[in-house]
Order: C-alpha cells, then structure tokens, then sequence
C-alpha cells in the first residue's frame, strides 16, 4: 500500500482514532509515521496537573508514553512539541509538516476533521496538515525531496462525531490487530478513562461494519471496527 502517515495533535489521539489501521499498515509490512504536533501537556493530562508535576515533567510523561504506544504498533514517532491549548497555526509549523510529508511520501494520511466545538486543537491540527499537505505538493515549494502526489485524507473519528460534522463512509475492520490496539491504549494511563470507551467504540463499529458487509463475508460477531470520513474523492475504473 505504501507509507501511512497519521497527523496528530496530540501525544494519544493517534492512538484512540486510528491505532488499528497504523497497526493494519505495518502487519502488512508498511512504514507507518505519527506526527504529533503537541504532548497534549496542558489540555489531556489533567491527572498529572493533580499530581502536582511540573509542565516539563508532563511533557516527558507523555513523550514516554506515546512513543511506548507506538512502538506496540509497528509505527515510527515525532513530536514537534509545538504547545497545545491553545495549538496556534503557524506558517513555520505548517512548514514543518510540509518537510514530513516530503521525506514521508504517504499513500495515505490520517488526520483530525476540521470540526470540533469541545477541542479547537483538532481542527486546528486538520487545517495545517491538509495547508502542508498542498505546499508539499507544489514543485516550486522549497523543501527538500520530491513533489508529493495526491495520497488520499482520511478524518478519524473524534471523540463526539455527532457535533462535528463526522459521517463515516469508511468503516476499517481491526479485528487481527485489535489486541495490539488495546495494549497501545494501555500504554497511556495518564487518559485511563479512554480505554473502556474506545474499545466500546470499536465493538461498535463493528456491528456497523458486519451489516454494512453483508451476511456473506460471515464476519464474526467479535468484528472490531474503526470509522473514518473521507475529504477528497476516490478515484476508481469500477464501482463496488
């Protein structure tokens, strides 16, 4: 399939939305690359602040604990340590990813939807990955490495789709690489409170993904699912 890049505002997003299609990417032998714009220090780790850790403390905390999760996942990681709530738009951080997707060169991106009223982080990531995503593109843009083509953008879900404009029209069967996505999730306990929730979610998914499949796949009522949305058009000689 080729590279798999995941643009994340976060250190766990990646892991919540979309740990079983980077887990999925890299059983089939793939390069897999999470870019995490922030360690989530100020907004997503609230037990550490009760802690009473410091901010430089929280960030290595979450350092740890994101690149423990990826590595149960087969995936490379990179914080650009950029500062979260607020996660300001910057063209020099915009830049930055720009140079990522040149020395990525992915067939696919992940990325946050462009909506989102409880966390202005997340469209704010999306914004700036789908912003780089076009300058990498451009021949004439000065960042190292060749022109990017046009891989396809798929928004994860986020964590109340029905407030931002979220309406999957992928639904990804994670069932071989669940357990690897429940032991990534396990690698952050700083957001223990996530864990039921999403391994609830793609149970649910699930059931979506066996009916919309149709009864003669006959996949099993232990179906995982995640949901994506995707932005630009499928291109494709058939319809099916």
């Amino acid at each position: 399939m080729g590279s798999l890049l995941v643009v994340s505002a976060h250190a766990g997003d990646f892991v919540w939305r979309a740990a079983g299609a980077i887990a999925l990417a890299t059983s089939r032998g793939d390069r897999a690359k999470v870019l995490c714009l922030t360690y989530g220090e100020r907004g997503e780790s609230a037990k550490a602040w009760r802690e009473g850790r410091t901010l430089e403390e929280i960030k290595e905390l979450r350092r740890v604990e994101a690149s423990a999760a990826a590595e149960v996942l087969g995936a490379e990681i990179e914080f650009l340590d950029a500062g979260d709530y607020p996660l300001l738009e910057t063209p020099e951080l915009v830049d930055r990813i720009a140079r990522v997707y040149r020395e990525v060169e992915p067939a696919v991106v992940l990325t946050h939807p462009t909506e989102d009223p409880y966390n202005q982080d997340h469209p704010a990531a999306a914004r700036m990955a789908l912003h780089a995503r076009v300058l990498a593109q451009a021949a004439g843009y000065d960042a190292p490495g060749e022109p990017l083509g046009a891989p396809p953008v798929f928004f994860f879900e986020p964590h109340q789709p029905e407030q931002c404009g979220f309406r999957p029209d992928v639904l990804l069967d994670i069932t071989p690489v669940f357990d690897a996505k429940r032991k990534a999730m396990e690698c952050l306990p700083a957001q223990q409170h996530m864990w039921e929730y999403y391994t609830d979610l793609a149970r649910r998914r699930g059931v979506q993904l066996r009916r919309n499949a149709g009864p003669n796949l006959g996949l099993p009522h232990t179906t995982m699912g995640e949901a994506y949305m995707r932005l630009y058009p499928q291109v494709t000689g058939t319809l099916s």
